[in-house]
Formats: structure tokens, sequence, C-alpha cells
């Protein structure tokens, strides 16, 4: 499948734009993924504990490989705390406390992996190579990793993290006034998974939100975007997670959420909405980011967008959703 050209695909200094890709599956362990993505890309398997390794120097930079669950590995607080003196009984039980630590979390690891999942965060990858990046997902396909759909257990997904075309908050407001409008024919298409429907990773953003930011009125400034953006989606569990853009952006903002260490800072659109469709040979990376550059297509066409804007906020004064749906459907297929 070829890859799809957003309707900007360099940076303002004339970069190809990147993608950063995360993907979560079963039934391969840190270790051996780990491996797999040194055979493909090159580069050095780093051991940073045992259920977390790092691929450094490959093609396109680090990768990381590990267990997706905090208690699988160690507390660097616990780590770096230190003994509570210079005295010989002090540092001796500091040692035992941290050697006590990594081997109860390396346990943990152990007893868990069979229910978490493990997780590769790749470094970002212009967007033309993406096809290359999907080499990895056959490779794990073949070796057995399993999917969203291999069982009802796992809720996992494949994470896109497009590289922001522009750091303006007219841009940032088009993207997300244009990501509202596809949002339900992007779950349409994508088939969210029922495990991924129940669990709350990556839940829609609430009506009252998109009537909000589609009114053609609403013209906020950075912080006035990000201050509602809180208000009505005080989570990181949103099918396109702003919050690391905004951190980006605004790294001193007044709010709990900037300073969480699960919210990376980072200039990218975090979209968390797809399933990882390991079980279907052709579905990769490259299929998700053609559906996404939809989203980048509309919010490229002012015009078009402030037209569906309106016609949304009409609609949703007199209509049900389904018939949304079927008004998303005929757009999709006059363009």
């Amino acid at each position: 499948m070829d890859v799809r050209p957003p309707p900007t695909p360099h940076t303002a200094e004339g970069k190809v734009r990147r993608v950063g890709v995360e993907i979560e599956f079963a039934g391969i362990t840190p270790a051996n993924a780990a491996q797999l993505v040194c055979e493909l890309f090159g580069g050095q398997v780093v051991v940073v504990s045992p259920h977390r390794l790092r691929v450094e120097a490959t093609r396109w930079g680090d990768f990381g490989i590990e267990l997706d669950a905090q208690v699988a590995h160690p507390d660097t607080k616990v780590i770096e705390q230190g003994p509570l003196s210079d005295a010989e009984w002090d540092r001796q039980r500091h040692q035992m406390r941290v050697e006590f630590h990594n081997k109860t979390r390396e346990l943990i690891g152990d007893v868990v992996a069979g229910l978490v999942p493990t997780e590769i965060v790749c470094p970002p990858v212009p967007w033309d190579q993406l096809g290359e990046l999907d080499a990895l997902l056959d490779a794990l396909r073949t070796h057995g990793a399993k999917g969203t759909d291999a069982s009802l257990l796992y809720g996992f997904g494949l994470h896109l993290n497009p590289e922001a075309p522009d750091l303006g908050v007219d841009s940032i407001l088009a993207h997300l006034r244009a990501y509202l409008l596809l949002a339900e024919w992007l779950r349409d298409q994508i088939d969210i998974d029922i495990t991924r429907e129940v669990l709350p990773h990556a839940n829609p953003f609430p009506k009252a939100y998109a009537i909000l930011v589609l009114d053609p009125d609403y013209a906020p400034d950075l912080d006035t975007l990000i201050g509602d953006y809180l208000r009505h989606n005080p989570t990181r569990n949103r099918e396109l997670d702003m919050l690391p853009l905004f951190a980006e952006l605004r790294p001193d903002y007044p709010d709990a959420m900037f300073s969480d260490a699960l919210t990376k800072p980072r200039p990218t659109y975090h979209y968390r909405l797809p399933n990882a469709q390991l079980s279907a040979p052709q579905w990769g990376s490259v299929v998700e980011w053609n559906l996404w550059v939809e989203v980048e297509i509309l919010a490229a066409d002012l015009e078009r967008l402030e037209a569906r804007s309106r016609e949304y906020l009409a609609h949703h004064t007199l209509s049900p959703m389904t018939r949304w749906l079927d008004k998303l459907r005929s757009w999709m297929n006059e363009s």
C-alpha cells in the first residue's frame, strides 16, 4: 500500500515531517522484540532492566521496548533516593532495599507478562518511510505476536504521533476541528474493538466540547484553548490526546496534568484510536496513517472545514448520531 502524502509534507525548516509509532501486542517478550528490531534496523540492544530494553543507534534513532506496566519496572525514586547517611550500615541497608525492590519488580513482570502487552515505542520516522517501518509489524506477526482481536483481554492499540505541520494556535484549532468532525467516520473505518470501547484508553470527545470548538466564533488564544480542553477532557485517555502537544508549547501551564510523568511533551498530535490488528496481513502503520491524512486534508481546507462545522452544529441540535455517521460517509465518498 502506498503512503499518502499529507497536505503539508515538510516542516517550516524544509525537512520531511516525521511520525512516531507505538505498538502494543502480546505473545513476544520485550527481549525477543528488541532482537527483531535490531535485526531489521541495526543498532545495539541495551538492557535497562529485565523487562525494559532499548535498541540504540538504529537508522532512525532509539527504539524503546518494555512491558507496558509501571509495576514491572524499577522505580527511579527508590533507586535514586540514596542512603540516610554515609554510615556503613545505612549504605548497606540502602543497597539491600534497592536489590529487594529490583528483584520484586522483576518477579512482578514475570507474573504479568501474559496479561499486559509488550510495547514498542519507535523513534520518529519520516512519513514517507512508514512502509519500511511496517517490516517490523510483519516480523512481529510472523513470530507470533498477538493483536487486539486475539483475545477479549487484549485492548491493544497502535498510536501515531504525527509531527504538527504548524505550531500556531490557528493550525492546532483547525486540526482539532477536523478531527472532531471525522471522529465517528474514523471509528467506523477502524471498527474499534469491543475491548477497547469498554476500556478507557481512547474515549471519544464529549459532544459538548465538539459543539464549543466547532462554533465558527470560537477563536481562542493558546491558554484559552488549553483551558477549555482540560475542562472538558481532564484525562490522557482521549482518542486524540492533545496534552503532549500542549505540554510542549506551554510546559509551565498551571495544571497537574502537565507535571504528570506520563504526559511526555512533544510537538505532535497523539492519535490513540487505531486497534493493533496484527492478525490482518495487510494491516500496518501505513493503513492508519492514510486514514489520519484525511484529518490533515480537511484541516488544510478552511472553507470546507467551516462549512462542515456549521453542518455539524445544525445537525446535532436536530438529529441523532446515526444520521451524522451517514452524512460523514457521504462526505468521504465525495472526496
